[in-house]
């Protein structure tokens, strides 16, 4: 017996869970010894850098709209 492709598309109609606005906190990471560094640990910081730069642009530019 085959199925039909309606039956593979079953979309829930309840939302997704969001947090609140208000419980959302920035995530850092506090702990970075950097005589203890390695290679791996400096690019590693240098990408969640670059990544922190960029979301805090975008939330700058989506308060601009």
């Amino acid at each position: 017996m085959e199925m039909g492709r309606d039956e593979h598309k079953r979309k829930s109609r309840k939302p997704l869970g969001q947090t609140p606005k208000s419980e959302q906190l920035e995530a850092r990471d506090v702990e970075f010894a950097e005589e203890l560094a390695d290679s791996a640990d400096i690019e590693a910081q240098r990408r969640a850098e670059a990544a922190d730069q960029r979301a805090s642009q975008h939330q700058h530019n989506r308060r601009k709209s």
